[in-house]
């Protein structure tokens, strides 16, 4: 099997995903972008990667499906290698009164957020296990820390990777794997594109360094968790948020 370092990060087709995915291409990682469907973008991911002289594949499939991801472990397996560095970062987002909230919407929320979470870890740990070595990064939000009015499912599935997160990081750090959470506050990527300019100007002014974040900035602090400048960090919730969240 190569010993390469294999990265998969899950929803990399656009925004926060797609700069896990190149960073970490150029730090050296072989990467399984992934996204619900063989997309365009995620196509052009792969392609940039490629283009930089890195190693990239392209691994599409719904996380919230546990047989998919099982499915994505073989195909990652033969084109690249096992998996040492999983990143958890597929999602969406949507603003809508609790009351408003379906029971088909909530559950959609959870299945994506937190039960594909699960999934990839579940089936991805065993490698790691058994090497004794890995890492794991799960991208929550800040509204995972203190709750989002209107985005109640959302809140609640990012705080669930939250404690998963924790809960995980206490099980698996003795066999030598070590997981971590980053929080983001409010970034410019294409969630963003809902909010109109005053919004994200008011958005900017509530955040103590005056603006808002940008995809590469979280990428930055994903790719040192997953690092070994980072060897000694397991469990924790880095908040790259502007000051919003202190």
């Amino acid at each position: 099997m190569s010993r390469t370092k294999v990265a998969l990060v899950t929803g990399s087709s656009r925004g926060i995903g797609k700069a896990v995915a190149l960073a970490l291409a150029a730090k050296g990682f072989a990467v399984a972008v992934n996204s619900r469907s063989a997309t365009v973008e995620a196509k052009a991911v792969v392609s940039a990667i490629i283009a930089q002289g890195g190693q990239a594949m392209l691994c599409p499939g719904d996380v919230g499906d546990y047989a998919t991801v099982g499915q994505m472990r073989e195909q990652i397996r033969q084109e690249l290698g096992e998996v040492t560095a999983l990143v958890n970062n597929a999602g969406f987002a949507q603003q809508k009164l609790f009351g408003d909230i379906t029971p088909d919407e909530w559950q959609r929320m959870l299945q994506v957020h937190l039960t594909g979470a699960y999934n990839t870890c579940h089936v991805f740990l065993p490698d790691m296990l058994r090497r004794h070595a890995g890492a794991i990064v799960n991208v929550s939000s800040m509204w995972g820390q203190t709750g989002g009015s209107c985005e109640v499912h959302y809140s609640a599935a990012k705080a669930g990777l939250i404690g998963l997160t924790k809960a995980l990081a206490k099980e698996v750090g003795p066999s030598g794997i070590r997981v971590n959470c980053v929080a983001p506050g409010v970034v410019l990527t294409d969630m963003m594109d809902s909010f109109d300019e005053e919004t994200k100007r008011t958005l900017a002014q509530e955040t103590p360094l005056m603006r808002l974040g940008t995809a590469e900035e979280i990428a930055n602090v994903v790719a040192f968790l997953l690092s070994e400048q980072s060897s000694f960090i397991t469990g924790q919730v880095i908040a790259p948020n502007g000051g919003m969240v202190i």
